[in-house]
């Protein structure tokens, strides 16, 4: 998915001691390591968790990384026994399992995910016949945002002529059918008439100002007042607001929204699977989640007790709201034909909305 670009820009830069000064060092005679396949600068490589995972349990771990999901599927493909855990999108467990790629998932050795949300423990992504091949990690939503004091509880926002020329869009594909699904009642990964959809972002032509790609674009030209409402993350705005100090709302519409969910996986070639499961349940650990978010700022943690770990007011616990699982219809996988389709009318789309 184009969107992961930035919500993985993370900081690596914390110290060790918060979390590793509460655990005792014992030596280890056997030194263990394992390799991680993820998404740099997204959560597994943070300094200070590297660290404390090592005097924990004696296992060093090390990073290889990369930069879209097609390189990922290649690198496990092409170097078996390379790799011991890897970062999937949970659209991609399906395809990995169909092609022996990764193992179903052991949760008595994971004791963490006991605190998962049910939703997403078991959400249909991660499982093929009724067995689980990816622990659901992180989540999060593709949604309204607007600009702080407009009221607003549906995507019909985007033709309001009330907001001409004060729209942004994503530069995504996949992100903008899916919204016009939600508007014409369909299904994002599987609409059945692609036409009606296009018809309804044709009609947002008067209100869009500009097509964004990058968090970073996204920030400037808000604060520039180029815009009021688009689609964002909503990791992203909680950066935007926290960090940025942006004047902005985050918005569930009625007719819902975009969902996505990262998973974490064990190669079906990686010879250190226990050392990876061990490594997978500290990247659910609650007192893990709650540095990651309070130095780097993390996207929502599928474990409910992580989550709760958060202070009842803190802005990414009430915008990663559990109740809003029910409201959302998650990316799932996309076959060739239909990400080439819907690519195609994405451009239709940009190209009527330049004449």
């Amino acid at each position: 998915m184009t969107y992961q670009i930035t919500r993985r820009r993370f900081t690596a830069a914390l110290g060790g001691a918060a979390i590793a000064g509460a655990w005792a060092r014992p030596g280890f005679a056997d030194a263990k390591e394992i390799i991680v396949l993820n998404w740099k600068g997204y959560g597994t490589d943070e300094a200070f968790a590297l660290k404390a995972f090592a005097d924990k349990t004696g296992i060093t771990v090390k990073h290889d990384y990369f930069n879209s999901e097609p390189e990922m599927l290649t690198k496990l493909r092409t170097n078996p026994g390379a790799y011991d855990v890897v970062l999937i999108n949970s659209a991609r467990i399906q395809q990995a399992e169909s092609e022996g790629l990764i193992d179903p998932i052991d949760f008595a050795k994971v004791p963490n995910s006991a605190g998962l949300a049910p939703a997403l423990k078991n959400h249909a992504n991660l499982t093929v016949d009724g067995k689980a091949y990816g622990l659901s990690w992180l989540w999060g939503m593709n949604s309204l945002t607007v600009r702080k004091g407009i009221a607003a509880d549906s995507w019909s926002i985007f033709t309001d002529p009330k907001y001409a020329g004060r729209l942004a869009l994503f530069d995504d594909a996949v992100t903008e059918i899916g919204i016009g699904a939600l508007l014409t009642g369909q299904d994002i990964n599987d609409p059945k008439d692609l036409k009606a959809i296009v018809d309804k972002l044709k009609a947002m032509k008067p209100n869009v100002k500009l097509t964004w790609s990058s968090e970073d674009e996204w920030n400037k030209a808000f604060a520039a007042n180029a815009f009021d409402i688009s689609v964002y993350w909503s990791g992203a705005v909680v950066r935007s607001i926290h960090v940025s100090k942006l004047p902005a709302e985050f918005i569930i519409p009625k007719e819902g929204a975009i969902g996505w969910l990262d998973s974490l996986a064990v190669p079906t070639s990686s010879t250190k699977k226990d050392d990876a499961l061990k490594f997978i349940d500290y990247m659910i650990d609650p007192t893990f989640y709650l540095t990651w978010a309070n130095e780097s700022g993390a996207p929502a943690s599928a474990n409910q007790a992580a989550m709760a770990k958060l202070p009842a007011d803190d802005l990414n616990r009430q915008i990663h709201k559990e109740d809003y699982l029910s409201k959302l219809q998650f990316m799932s996988a996309l076959p060739d034909d239909r990400r080439q389709a819907f690519n195609d009318a994405w451009e239709e789309v940009k190209a009527f909305y330049a004449k």
